[in-house]
Order: C-alpha cells, then structure tokens, then sequence
C-alpha cells in the first residue's frame, strides 16, 4: 500500500515569503491546518517542489504565544520549526506512518521521484483511513460469526 494512492492529492500552498498573516489567513480561507510552502517549477501546469510546511500550531505557538516584537515582518519561511521532511509517494503507508511518529509530525508532504508535490498525508486522514479498513474487518468477522451460527442451526 503505497502513500501516494492514499494521499490528499489537494494541497493548499503558497510561497516561502508569505506573510504570516497572509498564511493565516488562507488557512482559515481553505480550512486547513497546514501550508505546504513551494518554490514553483512550472506554473501553468502547478508544479512545485516542496520547501517548507508551516502549521497553525506553528503560528500560536511561535507567534502568537510568544508575542516577537518583529512579527509585522516575520515570513512564513521565518517560522519553520524543523527542515522539511517527506514522504515519497512510492513509500509503504505503514512505513511513511513510522517516520511520521519518529519524527513527531501530523503532516507530511508527499512527493515524486523528482522531489516534486504529489499530494500530502495528514495523520487525521491516516486514522481516518485506517478506521475504514479495520471497519470493513469488523463487519467480516461480524458476518462469519452470524453465518457460522446459521450453520449450527442447520445441524441441530
């Protein structure tokens, strides 16, 4: 099961020199957690090669939290809390998951063999996907139980 089959295709981006308000502000436009931050490769077909992700979390907690008195001119690049680490979309789901809990990320930009953005994996997508499969498992055992029974009752 390889991420990119899994991954939110959909990706919010913008420049590393957006304003943190500006960021702020497509996040709450988008209703997203998360900025994908790309230098552009080709603009008409959106291609991008990822640089950066910067969170909410990021903003309250480097931000708003300590209050800098240069924040009026603080960039999104200014911000990044860590370099950017990402998944390659040929990369097992169970593995790029591993990576995300060892690397203490929700979030994690998913690229090709060229380094270039194919999607992003959020860990609440993951639960969500996960929770399906396992749902699905659920209703077989459910389903063999109920048939086993049936065939008891044949037998008596």
């Amino acid at each position: 099961m390889s991420i990119g089959k899994y991954c939110n295709r959909d990706v919010v981006v913008a420049p590393p020199g957006i304003s943190i308000y500006a960021a702020a502000r497509m996040m709450s436009q988008y209703h997203v957690g998360d900025l994908v931050l790309v230098e552009p490769v080709d603009r008409e077909h959106d291609v991008f090669r990822p640089v950066g992700l910067i969170t909410d979390r990021d903003l309250a907690l480097r931000i708003v939290a300590r209050n800098p008195p240069d924040q009026d001119e603080l960039r999104a690049v200014d911000v990044l809390p860590r370099s950017l680490i990402m998944a390659n979309q040929n990369e097992d789901l169970f593995d790029v998951i591993l990576n995300m809990r060892r690397a203490n990320i929700r979030r994690i930009p998913v690229v090709d063999d060229f380094g270039l953005l194919v999607g992003i994996a959020t860990a609440d997508d993951l639960v969500a996907l996960l929770s399906d499969r396992l749902h699905e498992l659920t209703l077989l055992i459910r389903q063999q139980s109920l048939r086993e029974e049936d065939i008891r009752a044949e037998d008596i």
